[in-house]
């Protein structure tokens, strides 16, 4: 696991927003600066607050949103530089680079079939030669998720939220992806049924060496998805680390705040953990803090955070965070 799969650096995505006549233009600033490298075969967890920029991290990495700045590049070839001016065609890419989305009933379209929603990769890029290899590929494709092949005429009001998301899997697996973002799959279905759906993605991984950027809220799903895991707050990356590093040795102030609020099944254990609260609220990402985006709600806040913005760096072996408390060790 030591080949870079995708590697990328600085990105930053700013969404503008509309104001009134002569008033300056504003952008909501939801991912800046974010440097990091997803090698080959692994998973890499992506966990944080809500709008914190876990999403847009992740749709900007594959170009559904085009990046603001910074550079992207996908097995050591650029596919943007902000700098270079480089934004290549992404069609070819599309084919080695997915996307499970949150909300499965949001994503599915409504007037089509599972079959016509699993087929239509298979149509754009051409990759049957018939429709009875198009019928068999799709039959394939909803057996690996587990469905059956009757499945394929019905509509996507007709199934669970479990059953729908596991048709947005077979779409996703449909042009065999190298790469695939899985956007909080399991956020959005009851808990019976995320172990599933989890298990599945495990499997596929292992079957077809897939490689995963994983987001999610539950901490404890990530780590054990995981190989390794990286925190977000307001569009920063603020640590990265090996999964069971990571949780068991959280080094920045804001990891070790979600964490403690992880639950424990053992209720003793759970009285005697001290919980951290923090105080206030996230900040704006129309108008972020200078320095340190956490200082306004770090209990370690020194004037240095509140001026100056720390820089992701190593303390241990692959073990990253951005905190100016740690260089004073």
């Amino acid at each position: 696991m030591s080949d870079v799969l995708l590697k990328i650096e600085n990105l930053s995505k700013y969404f503008p927003v509309k104001g009134k006549l002569f008033r300056k233009k504003k952008y909501v600033q939801a991912v800046e600066s974010v440097s990091l490298q997803i090698f080959k075969g692994e998973t890499l967890g992506l966990v944080g607050e809500s709008g914190c920029g876990k999403t847009t991290l992740g749709r900007t990495i594959i170009r559904l949103y085009e990046p603001t700045a910074g550079r992207i590049e996908y097995d050591g070839k650029p596919i943007y530089d902000s700098a270079q001016k480089i934004a290549v065609d992404m069609l070819p890419y599309r084919r080695k680079m997915q996307i499970i989305f949150q909300d499965p009933s949001a994503s599915l379209d409504p007037r089509m079939t599972v079959g016509e929603i699993v087929g239509e990769a298979l149509d754009i890029h051409k990759l049957c030669s018939g429709k009875k290899e198009r019928q068999e590929r799709i039959k394939s494709l909803l057996d690996e998720v587990g469905l059956n092949t009757e499945h394929a005429n019905r509509f996507p009001h007709e199934f669970s939220g479990g059953q729908q998301q596991r048709v947005g899997i077979a779409r996703a697996l449909a042009v065999e992806p190298e790469f695939i973002v899985c956007d909080e799959p399991i956020s959005a279905l009851d808990v019976s049924i995320q172990s599933q759906v989890v298990n599945m993605l495990e499997d596929l991984q292992r079957d077809k060496g897939l490689t995963y950027l994983f987001i999610a809220h539950d901490i404890s799903v990530v780590r054990h998805i995981s190989n390794r895991i990286g925190v977000m707050y307001l569009g920063q990356l603020v640590e990265l680390g090996e999964s069971y590093e990571l949780c068991s040795h959280p080094i920045h102030p804001y990891t070790q705040t979600l964490l403690s609020a992880v639950p424990l099944p053992d209720p003793e254990k759970s009285r005697a953990r001290q919980r951290i609260l923090l105080e206030g609220d996230i900040p704006s990402p129309l108008d972020p803090p200078g320095g340190c985006r956490f200082h306004t709600r770090c209990p370690y806040a020194t004037e240095r955070c509140r001026s100056e913005q720390p820089a992701l760096k190593e303390y241990g072996t692959g073990h990253y965070a951005a905190c100016h408390l740690l260089e004073q060790g």
